[in-house]
């Protein structure tokens, strides 16, 4: 499944999926270096504020999708244990995400 269309909510969730890894990996990877290896807190506090804002976002898109193709609680608090994990967005994508068909459960 392609669906990174933001007009569905798995679209949507996908999206932002992505984007709060990717925030996720270059905070870890090359933000939190920088600090406390070159002396550099900018990148820090810029990509954390995006990161935080990204997460926030993808919890949200997670309980949305719950409600709208009736997954089950495991499946939710999987798809929010993921968002703490790095490269967890990733794998829920994979394998939780990517089992939702989204044709036979639009409204």
């Amino acid at each position: 499944m392609n669906d990174f269309s933001p007009k569905t909510q798995l679209g949507r969730l996908r999206i932002v999926s992505y984007a709060e890894g990717a925030s996720f990996l270059i905070l870890l990877c090359i933000a939190m270096p920088l600090k406390y290896l070159a002396g550099m807190p900018g990148m820090v506090r810029v990509v954390g504020m995006a990161h935080g804002l990204l997460f926030v976002l993808y919890i949200m898109q997670v309980i949305l999708a719950k409600i709208e193709y009736d997954w089950s609680m495991k499946t939710m608090i999987l798809g929010i244990i993921a968002s703490v994990l790095p490269f967890g967005p990733f794998w829920a994508d994979a394998k939780l995400f990517q089992n939702t068909n989204a044709s036979e459960n639009e409204k």
